[in-house]
């Protein structure tokens, strides 16, 4: 194990089922990266224990009697050195939730190794970004619900997004995904480097534009990458404008 506390994670695994708390242990105990410092069997004790050994990261289960995870995640966010979180749940349906609390990742029980060495991964990159002052808090990945799954993509594959009243759909690729979220609320989470809302209903990746066309009577567009035109919401305009230099 990796005692190098630039390399490690120090970690506190919460599970109010004991034997979860040991199979978790075991997990941790063949990643180099982690090095467990305590173990809670409910929230109180999670919150009380991370004021104590200020961890860098939490291993999250989510329903436990008192404070469930998100309570815990929540509170400990407020926190002056909040830990990083990782859910580790059975249960599938708390995804969206945990996405609003920045959650690293949701791993669904039972837990291989494979997997939680990714979501570690992820983990270590944004203790990175902190540790080198770019620790920004801009939204750089989405959790989306698909058939049996949660898939986890990348704020960079993402060149649009669009309102469907309490939903927005994200387009990658050829394939587009829902994802229980407003636009507003999702805009003010994003880079304004990397996006910019063109309309009520709109958002697009900066460099998925190529060009504005004007198209007379004070109306403009967008035109896109893939040959498409969008219609740029008069509210929009001055700070698309603003983009190319205009």
């Amino acid at each position: 194990m990796n005692d190098n506390a630039d390399n490690s994670l120090r970690t506190l695994i919460v599970d109010d089922e004991p034997l979860a708390i040991e199979r978790m242990q075991v997990l941790c105990s063949e990643i180099d990266q982690l090095r467990v410092i305590g173990t809670a069997s409910d929230g109180d004790s999670a919150l009380r224990l991370s004021e104590k050994l200020n961890p860098d990261l939490l291993l999250l289960d989510m329903t436990m009697p008192g404070k469930d995870g998100l309570q815990v995640a929540r509170e400990a966010g407020k926190m002056d050195h909040p830990p990083a979180v990782i859910f580790v749940t059975a249960h599938e349906n708390f995804a969206v939730e945990a996405f609003d609390l920045e959650a690293i990742d949701y791993v669904l029980k039972p837990v291989a190794t494979e997997r939680l060495e990714r979501a570690i991964e992820r983990a270590l990159a944004r203790k990175g970004r902190k540790e080198n002052g770019s620790g920004d808090d801009w939204l750089g990945e989405f959790w989306v619900p698909h058939r049996s799954e949660l898939l986890r993509i990348d704020a960079a594959e993402v060149f649009r997004i669009d309102a469907e009243r309490d939903y927005v759909r994200l387009h990658v690729g050829d394939t587009s995904y829902l994802l229980l979220q407003t636009i507003a609320g999702l805009e003010e989470k994003l880079n304004p480097d990397d996006f910019i809302r063109i309309h009520r209903s709109t958002i697009l990746r900066r460099d998925y534009i190529v060009g504005l066309k004007h198209e007379g009577l004070g109306v403009w567009c967008a035109e896109l990458a893939d040959g498409e035109e969008m219609r740029i919401g008069r509210t929009y305009l001055k700070k698309v404008k603003a983009m190319a230099g205009r």
